[in-house]
């Protein structure tokens, strides 16, 4: 019988190798159909967004979906955006994200502010995956940063809004939850937002 880390693996693999055959053009036009529907989201709309709001977005790697067209247009109504910035074999911070400051090369091929950028609590995380469900179960990329920075943010007592970014195609039918593992709230893609 197969461990709950090889079926989530085997997921994975699956749906990652479905994401990698979208072309190039396929994944802009989604992503900008995707922020068109995610600033309809109830946390990110223009009636609960309030400005100062901190949100964490990512910069995607190899074939995400990119989600800076919606981060452009939270910026514009007032979000202090930050990036999650790898910091050890098992930690990551969220780091300012200004324009103009320097970036630089983190784990795993991700890119994010350098160690001078200011580092936040976010209240909102616009969180990348692998895989999702229709009860909010996703799957990230196995290294488990998130699950960790959601915990210690939940420690501190900072109520945060888990917000998953991908394509419709990442979908399955269920995913196989651990007790570590933190429900999405919503997820954004190129069809309407749903709430979890």
């Amino acid at each position: 019988m197969r461990s709950l880390t090889e079926i989530k693996s085997a997921l994975r693999n699956d749906v990652l190798a479905r994401r990698n055959r979208l072309t190039e053009g396929d994944r802009i036009e989604m992503s900008l159909r995707a922020a068109e529907f995610g600033v309809k989201a109830p946390q990110l709309s223009t009636d609960n967004l309030l400005p100062g709001t901190v949100v964490s977005g990512f910069l995607p790697i190899r074939s995400e979906i990119d989600p800076r067209p919606l981060m452009a247009e939270l910026a514009r109504r007032g979000a202090r955006l930050c990036l999650p910035v790898v910091t050890s074999k098992t930690d990551l911070e969220f780091r300012q994200m200004v324009r103009g400051a320097p970036l630089v090369e983190s784990a795993f091929g991700t890119i994010g502010p350098d160690e001078h950028a200011t580092v936040l609590d976010p209240q909102i995380l616009l969180m990348p995956l692998s895989v999702f469900d229709g009860r909010g179960g996703r799957i990230g990329y196995g290294g488990g940063f998130y699950d960790r920075a959601i915990k210690n943010l939940l420690d501190k007592n900072i109520e945060v809004d888990l917000l998953g970014m991908g394509f419709s195609i990442q979908e399955v039918a269920d995913v196989p939850m651990e007790k570590h593992d933190q429900f999405l709230h919503g997820i954004i893609t190129e069809k309407p937002y749903r709430s979890f």
